[in-house]
């Protein structure tokens, strides 16, 4: 099998071709390690960062955003946005707030990345 990937891991955004059906693949373009555990990790275990937002009332603001505390499985993203689309806070939000520790078992916080004050 042979599969090509834009490298994210760097500003050089290499396209590193993958030859192979199971580990270890053969890389090539790669011009650093990064690009080359990025890949792995593609084929093998592929994970995600998401930011999106959760609704606030009685915030000067409608929404405050959101990320995860670190990346997912691929194959989890829909279920974990099912979880946060529940979330509703009352203002005051703060940044760094944690409004869904460990979702869903997966070793991530959904943690709010801008204050939202009480209108």
């Amino acid at each position: 099998m042979l599969r090509t990937f834009t490298c994210i891991m760097c500003p050089q955004g290499c396209e590193i071709t993958a030859e192979g059906a199971n580990p270890p693949y053969s890389l090539t373009g790669n011009k650093c390690k990064k690009g080359a555990a990025y890949v792995e990790q593609e084929l093998t275990a592929p994970m995600r960062n998401i930011a999106t937002s959760i609704l606030v009332d009685g915030g000067e603001l409608p929404l405050a955003s959101v990320r995860l505390s670190a990346p997912i499985p691929k194959d989890r993203i829909f279920d974990v946005m099912a979880e946060i689309r529940r979330i509703r806070r009352t203002a005051p939000v703060h940044e760094g707030d944690v409004v869904i520790p460990d979702v869903l078992g997966l070793g991530s916080d959904v943690i709010v990345t801008k204050t939202v004050e009480r209108e």
